[in-house]
């Protein structure tokens, strides 16, 4: 058996998961833990995401096995191995989607969409351009000018009965779009709708020209913004495209999985060459 440990650095927040794998069985994960980094400093956000999932799992830091960071964790000291975070959210998305052949990833600063085979390996992936309209930073941003929570922007967004439209193009015009609809009295729900839409509108356009169809794996942050999923499926349906878009209680771990997943791998690896050198 592996005890292998996920570290997913992102640009507004650190996941961390706890796991344990063995050769023929399916992983299972034992904690998990996310700190968000705003306010704080980035190594102790880390060393409070990483001791919670230690102490979840009812671990201590010496008897992993290996320690996997991806994404931004490239000088955690601690870490074993590194892996590209395309290849970490493929792995992860499939740990939670069996049947998903891609993965629709939407962060803090862009949304990106990564096709894998049936072992989670990349087979292609698109991201969005450099514009954070299509972001999870940008949505935050809308959200404290709003006066609402993260939590209340997805029921409110279902809500809406009339929804404004909002720039697709930039993420200035985006939010002078929306101050514009505050002065007009437009209400709150149809505002986030309409931002939701814009959203989602750039992402299955990315989804569209990757020719992905069937069960796809939303993972990220904004996983769990019903909302935006919503608006998903409603633009999908709209196009006719053939898309199953799907979520999981962990979505925003799925990172940290992978890189968790792939570090036992790897291990399991290192001591079957120790063992042919030894």
């Amino acid at each position: 058996m592996t005890l292998a440990s996920g570290i997913d650095v992102g640009s507004s927040a650190i996941k961390v998961v706890v796991l344990c794998e063995d050769e023929g069985v399916p992983p299972e994960v034992l904690g998990k833990s996310m700190r968000r980094i705003r306010g704080l400093d980035p190594r102790e956000a880390l060393e409070e995401a990483y001791g919670s999932a230690l102490a979840g799992a009812g671990l201590n830091a010496g008897d992993v096995d290996y320690v996997a960071t991806t994404g931004e964790g490239e000088n955690v000291e601690f870490r074993t191995g590194h892996f590209f975070s395309m290849t970490a959210h493929a792995r992860g998305g499939l740990f939670l989607e069996p049947e998903a052949r891609a993965v629709l990833d939407v962060g803090a600063l862009h949304g990106r969409v990564i096709r894998m085979d049936e072992r989670g390996r990349v087979v292609d992936h698109r991201m969005t351009s450099q514009c954070a309209s299509g972001s999870g930073q940008f949505l935050e941003n809308i959200s404290r000018y709003l006066g609402v929570t993260i939590d209340e922007i997805g029921p409110l967004s279902i809500r809406a009965d009339a929804p404004e439209a909002v720039s697709s193009i930039c993420a200035v015009l985006a939010e002078t779009d929306v101050i514009n609809m505050v002065s007009r009295g437009v209400a709150t729900p149809n505002i986030l709708k309409g931002i939701h839409l814009s959203m989602a509108d750039r992402l299955i356009k990315l989804v569209k020209a990757s020719r992905v169809e069937g069960v796809v794996m939303v993972t990220g942050g904004l996983a769990a913004d019903a909302g935006l999923l919503h608006a998903a499926v409603e633009i999908a349906s709209e196009r006719g495209m053939q898309l199953d878009l799907r979520t999981h209680a962990d979505s925003m771990y799925a990172g940290a999985i992978g890189a968790a997943i792939w570090g036992a791998f790897r291990h399991r690896r290192l001591r079957r060459l120790e063992a042919l050198c030894g």
